[in-house]
């Protein structure tokens, strides 16, 4: 089971020295029945549904625990969180801070696929992607603040209320992260993508006035809460293989894994947020 995210698909945490493997496909042992017939450190936890708890990682310091995810994670989005602010501060509303901010997304976009098909997490790599999408979000924030004002802080509140919720209900186990759950949201998390890029293409033909589907109505409206429910569904995939690899003894490094999902996702329900925000602004 590959998991992914709403904007790029990622690997997730490694299968070296037979640690657990996220995003491989089931070993033949289990496609047999059995789900334990090969190395149970190797399978796939998405798919062991009703199996029972994972097997023990073996007894060792260089395991990822909780607390890395949290400190990486924490570094990760400080690192967005400063770009933003330096952008927010040092780039007036111009049309060329905003040529700045269509640039830094390509290069974090860049940065984001080199690491997606990395066979190792590189914090280098990481952390320059979210300096990059730092400085986009600080130059889209000061200019959605400009038109609508605190509509920036109204979006990081959502974003938190977002994000809390779904970590609520996951941890009550309202919500079960199984192999039919994902398949079923990647399906809709991919048609969602494409319909986007073809309005897109509309848009920039001309064909699609207003923005098309991403229009400040109504429409767009509904489309901006399909998206924040999309990155909801998400961080429930990413919350999973968080706790299966800590579960499964997945290496500490790959603790930058975690966080580099975990910072997509954030930044992807950030931005949905900020255009829903805007829109409810613009029909008072």
């Amino acid at each position: 089971m590959r998991s992914s995210n709403p904007v790029f698909s990622r690997r997730g945490f490694s299968r070296d020295n037979g640690y657990a493997g996220f995003n491989t496909a089931p070993q033949a042992g289990y496609a047999q029945g059995n789900p334990y017939a090969q190395n149970p450190y190797a399978q796939n936890p998405y798919a062991q549904q009703g199996v029972g708890a994972p097997p023990q990682a073996p007894a060792t310091t260089d395991r990822m625990t909780m607390d890395d995810v949290v400190v990486r994670s924490a570094v990760t989005l400080g690192t967005v969180a400063v770009g933003a602010a330096l952008a927010w501060a040092l780039l007036p509303v111009s049309g060329t801070s905003y040529g700045l901010a269509v640039g830094s997304a390509l290069i974090a976009f860049v940065l984001a696929m080199v690491q997606s098909f990395k066979r190792t997490p590189s914090p280098a790599l990481i952390l320059g992607y979210a300096a990059f999408e730092g400085v986009f979000l600080g130059v889209i924030s000061e200019m959605y603040n400009s038109r609508w004002s605190g509509a920036p802080f109204q979006a990081v509140l959502g974003t938190m209320a977002v994000s809390g919720a779904t970590l609520l209900v996951y941890k009550a186990g309202w919500i079960r992260v199984t192999a039919r759950y994902a398949r079923i949201g990647l399906a809709i998390a991919m048609a969602f993508l494409v319909v986007m890029a073809i309005n897109l293409l509309l848009v920039a033909f001309g064909v699609a006035g207003d923005g098309g589907l991403r229009s400040f109505g109504p429409l767009g409206a509904l489309v901006g809460i399909i998206a924040i429910v999309l990155g909801a569904f998400f961080l429930t995939l990413d919350f999973k293989q968080i706790e299966d690899g800590i579960a499964y003894g997945a290496p500490r490094n790959e603790a930058w894994l975690a966080a580099f999902g975990l910072t997509l996702t954030l930044v992807w329900i950030y931005v949905e947020m900020l255009r829903l925000v805007a829109i409810f602004s613009s029909n008072d």
